[in-house]
C-alpha cells in the first residue's frame, strides 16, 4: 500500500513467463504441467445443451441461477455427496474464482466488526488475495503433516476477529483429503467463535475414494463452493455455484443481483445438463486417475518424491536429493521442457515443493516422464 493506493503484485503464474520460454526451447518442446488448464474436450452432453440453448442468451439470465440450474446442483449434491438442500440454498457463480475473491468483501458488508480471513498456509492464492482486495487481514493457518489446517495454532485474537475460514479439501496444491468427522470438528470450532466456514470443494469428484463435504451436517454458518471447470472441462465457460446456509446464500444472491454478477443463460443450461450427467464425470476422473498412476510410477528412482495426499490431479513434489528450493527445481525442469509451478506460489510454506498438474494427455505425460528420468538419473 502506498500514498497512491494499492499496487497489484504480479499474478502468480505470470511469474513463470520466462521459464515457459526456456521450456518451449527445449528439445521435444514444452510440456505444460503448471497452471492446471484442462486439455480434455467438452462432454457431448454439454455441447448439445449449449447449442440448444443459444436463444437463452437473448434476455438477461437469473443472477442467482435459473431454476433448472439450481435444481441440478441440489440433485448432484444429493446423488454424489448425500447432501439434501433446497434449491434456494444455492446461487450461481461466474466460475468460482470470482466468488472466492469476492466473498470476504461481501461478508464484511454483513459483519463489519470482523476483519480477519483465515486460510491454509499452503493453498490457492486467491484465498489470501480476496482478503487483501476487501481491505481485510489475511492470516495463514499452519498445516499438519497431512497438509490440513491446525486450528489450535490460530492466535486467540485472530480467531476472535475472524470473519471467514477457508477450507480446501481435496486440497490444491497438496492433494490432501479429509473425512466428514474432520469437517464436523472444524465447523464446531468455527461456530463457537462465530466464524463463517467457506469450504472450497471444487475437486470433490477427484478423491479416488469416499468423498467428504462440509455440508454433511447442519449447514448453519457453512458455505460450500463447487465448480464445473475440471469435473466437466468447462473452465472457459465459467460456471459454478455456492451452496449451504440458506440465510448466507440468500444474502450473497441479493448482493450479487445488485452487482450484476450473472452466468450467461446458455452456460447455465449447459451446466445444468452437466450436473445431471455423471457418466462423463466418471470418465474424466478415470483419465486423471490413470495419468496420476502413470506419473507416480515414472517418478520412481528419480529423487523426485510426491509428498502430498492421494487425491486430485495435482502432485506435490520435492527433490529429496537436490535441496529444498522449489524455484531451482522448477528451472531445472524447464530446461528439459517440463513446466511446473513452484510451491511458493501457494504460500511461503510451500517453497520446498513444486506442483505438477496432470492436465496433459497421456502421450505428453509420457514425454515428460521420459525427460525427467533421463535428467534425474532414473
Amino acid at each position: 500500500m502506498t500514498s497512491r493506493g494499492w499496487t497489484p503484485p504480479p499474478y502468480p503464474h505470470d511469474r513463470l513467463a520466462d521459464l515457459s520460454t526456456v521450456a518451449a526451447a527445449a528439445e521435444g518442446g514444452l510440456v505444460d504441467l503448471s497452471v492446471g488448464n484442462p486439455c480434455d474436450p467438452l462432454p457431448e452432453v454439454v455441447v448439445e445443451a449449449l447449442v440448444g440453448a443459444l436463444d437463452r442468451g437473448v434476455g438477461y439470465p437469473a443472477s442467482i441461477g435459473f431454476p433448472e440450474f439450481r435444481a441440478a446442483a441440489t440433485g448432484w449434491m444429493q446423488r454424489r455427496l448425500g447432501v439434501d438442500l433446497p434449491p434456494d440454498a444455492v446461487t450461481a457463480c461466474v466460475g468460482t474464482k470470482e466468488l472466492v475473491a469476492g466473498l470476504p468483501g461481501l461478508l464484511h458488508l454483513r459483519d463489519p466488526e470482523r476483519d480477519v480471513v483465515l486460510y491454509p498456509e499452503v493453498s490457492y492464492p486467491t484465498y489470501a488475495m480476496g482478503a487483501v482486495l476487501a481491505g481485510l487481514r489475511a492470516v495463514p493457518v499452519p498445516l499438519d503433516d497431512a497438509w490440513r489446517p491446525l486450528l489450535e495454532e490460530v492466535a486467540d485474537d485472530d480467531a476472535g476477529r475472524a470473519l471467514l475460514l477457508w477450507l480446501n479439501e481435496p486440497g490444491n496444491p497438496t492433494g490432501s483429503v479429509v473425512d466428514d468427522a474432520w469437517y464436523r470438528k472444524v465447523i464446531a470450532w468455527a461456530r463457537e467463535r462465530g466464524v463463517v466456514v467457506a469450504s472450497d470443494e471444487c475437486y470433490v469428484e477427484f478423491t479416488f475414494g469416499p468423498s467428504a463435504t462440509a455440508l454433511s451436517g447442519d449447514p448453519e454458518g457453512v458455505l460450500a463452493v463447487h465448480s464445473l471447470s475440471k469435473r466437466s472441462n468447462m473452465a472457459g465457460l465459467r460456471a459454478g455455484f455456492v451452496a449451504g446456509d440458506p440465510a448466507l446464500v440468500h444474502f450473497l444472491g441479493e448482493v450479487r443481483k445488485h452487482a450484476g454478477l450473472m452466468v450467461a443463460g446458455p452456460v447455465q443450461v449447459a451446466a445444468a445438463a452437466a450436473l445431471c450427467d455423471d457418466d462423463h464425470a466418471d470418465a474424466q476422473r478415470d483419465r486423471y486417475r490413470e495419468r496420476r498412476s502413470v506419473f507416480l510410477a515414472g517418478l520412481e528412482g528419480t529423487g523426485l518424491v510426491h509428498e502430498g495426499g492421494p487425491a486430485t490431479f495435482y502432485l506435490w513434489v520435492r527433490d529429496i536429493g537436490g535441496g529444498t528450493d522449489g524455484w531451482a527445481l522448477t528451472r531445472r525442469l524447464a530446461e528439459v521442457g517440463v513446466l511446473v509451478s513452484p510451491g511458493d506460489l501457494y504460500g511461503a510454506a510451500g517453497a520446498g515443493h513444486v506442483r505438477i498438474a496432470l492436465v496433459q494427455p497421456l502421450d505428453r505425460i509420457d514425454a515428460a516422464i521420459g525427460v525427467l528420468r533421463r535428467s534425474f538419473g532414473a
